[in-house]
Parts: C-alpha cells; structure tokens; sequence
C-alpha cells in the first residue's frame, strides 16, 4: 500500500497465487479500481507498468486534462474518481474540501474528488498509474512527466531493470535530469550511452536524463515510501572511459569548451558531451563558442552524430580541407 506495484513483485508472487492490484485514496474509501488476476506472462505486464484494473461497482473514474476535458486513451491525465465511496470532505477544512471536491462536469448536481495522481487508461479499458502531479516538472521550459521517462526506462529495459526513479537534480545553477536504477538480482545495466540511444528513440531529447545512478536498492522512509532526499547525488565527472588527452589545436579546444559549457573538470577526447552533463540548451551554448573560436558552423545534427571532442574535432578538420 502507498506505492505502485512494482513487476518484480508480480513476478516473485504471482506464480502460482492468486495477486489483485488495487487502488484507491482514504477519501474515497481507500478503494477506487482493481485489476484482474494479474499474471507476469500476460500481455497486461509488457509495458512494464502493472495495471490498476477498472473501477470497481459504483464508482467512475475521470482521466482528464487540465481543462477537466477527457484525455484520448493512451494519454496520461490527472485521475479524479466519483461514485458512492466519495467522502463527504475534509472535518473542519472547508477551503481544503473546496479545493479537492469539486463539481462533477458529467453528472450534474454530484462531486468528485481530484486525486492528484497521473494516470492513462489502455486499449483494453485497464488504467495504468503514472505517479504524483506533484512529480511533473518544468525544466528549459518545457513541461516533463517523470513518470513517462520512468515507464520509458522500464519498458526499454525491463528485462534487466528492477526499478527506475527519475528527478531533477540542480548543478551549476542548472536542472539535470537524473535516473535511479535498480537492476533485477544478477542483471547488469547496459552503458549509459546505449540507455539514452534507447530512450532517444521513444522521447524528445529534453526528456533524456543527463546521468544515471545504478543503486543495489532505492531508499526508504521509516514508513516504506521512497525517500528522494536520501538519493544520491551524480558525479558527473566519473568518466568510465579511458582517458585520451587532445593533442590537436581542434581537440585541445573542444575539450576545453566541452568542460567550460558542462562545469567537468577534466575532459578527454572520448568524452560524451551528454554523458557530462551536456542538454540540447548547453548543446547551442557550445555551437555558439565553436563559432566564436574558430568561425566555423557546426551543425545541429552533430551533437548527436558527434557528441565526444575528437568526433567533433575529426569534423572540424574534415570542414577546412
């Protein structure tokens, strides 16, 4: 209770026993929705998040927008559930009753309560829970999910990943995108480079993390909810690759504008400029500088095509022959 099943738990308990996953808020009767007979091997599991079933009897759930207009199935909205479990508010707290019970657009004359959960409904009528409003971000100016990054996370790599928590993580004056992983027992992770080439494909760029954190276990509170102050911090400058130093005037340059641009104290040749700390915002701050120092134009496909100093210096020497 209190948190999403992860799939690790269907898997361990589910053989062989009979596992419902239910949902619901104290304010409408601790329960709202539950699921089937869930069972790991079912095409319910291959997203990698565990569905929260159908309403049960009496009960309606709303996935809306935040014009309380209804989100197209496969759209996360914030979930807002009506029906005979409503409370009637809060004892004593009017303007916080006000504030979560409010009319029901559909059924004139009736409430219903805004949970403050993110949710999306699936092909099959089975609704999926996605985490807190409260966890959506704003960062560069465009509005982030972090449990869409989180279920990308998962349903990318959920045959090796146990558990994945995403948030924004400030460094340099500057919020970074960073990913918590848990592998399953005995798994490996892939590199980094081969987890943001994955989530590349399904996400905008903006959405991939700048670092990722492999953990043995993701903290807890005293009360076995996760503790995100007591996730670690990413060390941007860990670098697993084998340091090449630059030895052309080209590579000496972008190693130093790679560093100048991220904050890394040290930056070899094989060096990815996402892998530092780098953003697509950080990206055009550093085409601006190569122009600067060498009135050359590199274009926007490179940073993807070239992120470390000696792609790029390859490029720049390949541009002035």
């Amino acid at each position: 209770a209190g948190e999403a099943c992860p799939p690790s738990l269907v898997e361990r308990f589910a053989d062989g026993r009979r596992m419902i996953n239910a949902y619901g808020p104290t304010e409408t009767t601790v329960c709202a929705t539950m699921s089937e007979p869930l069972n790991p091997q079912v095409d319910g599991l291959t997203s990698q998040l565990v569905p929260i079933g159908t309403p049960i009897s009496n009960t309606q759930i709303y996935l809306l927008d935040s014009t309380l207009e209804p989100v197209p199935p496969g759209v996360v909205g914030e979930l807002y559930i009506a029906g005979a479990g409503l409370a009637r508010g809060y004892l004593g707290r009017p303007g916080l009753t006000a504030e979560r019970f409010i009319a029901n657009p559909f059924i004139p004359g009736e409430r219903m309560y805004r949970t403050g959960d993110l949710a999306r409904r699936r092909t099959d009528g089975n609704i999926e829970y996605y985490g807190r409003v409260d966890d959506q971000v704003k960062l560069r100016g465009f509005r982030i999910e972090l449990g869409e990054i989180e279920a990308a996370l998962l349903q990318a790599f959920g045959d090796c990943l146990a558990q994945a928590v995403v948030m924004v993580r400030e460094r340099l004056a500057d919020k970074q995108l960073v990913a918590y992983l848990v592998p399953h027992a005995g798994s490996a992770i892939p590199e980094d480079s081969q987890i943001r080439s994955a989530l590349a494909r399904t996400l905008p760029d903006y959405m991939v993390p700048a670092a990722f954190v492999q953990l043995a276990t993701l903290p807890l509170t005293p009360n076995g909810k996760l503790d995100r102050r007591a996730l670690p911090d990413p060390d941007f400058n860990a670098n697993t690759n084998t340091y090449r130093a630059p030895t052309t005037a080209h590579e000496v340059l972008l190693c130093e504008l790679f560093a100048e641009v991220t904050g890394a104290t040290r930056v070899g040749l094989d060096d990815s400029f996402f892998a530092i700390g780098g953003h697509s915002l950080l990206a055009m701050r550093l085409i601006a500088r190569v122009r600067q120092a060498t009135e050359l134009e590199l274009p926007w496909r490179t940073r993807f095509e070239s992120p470390t100093p000696g792609a790029l210096a390859h490029y720049l020497a390949s541009t002035q022959t």
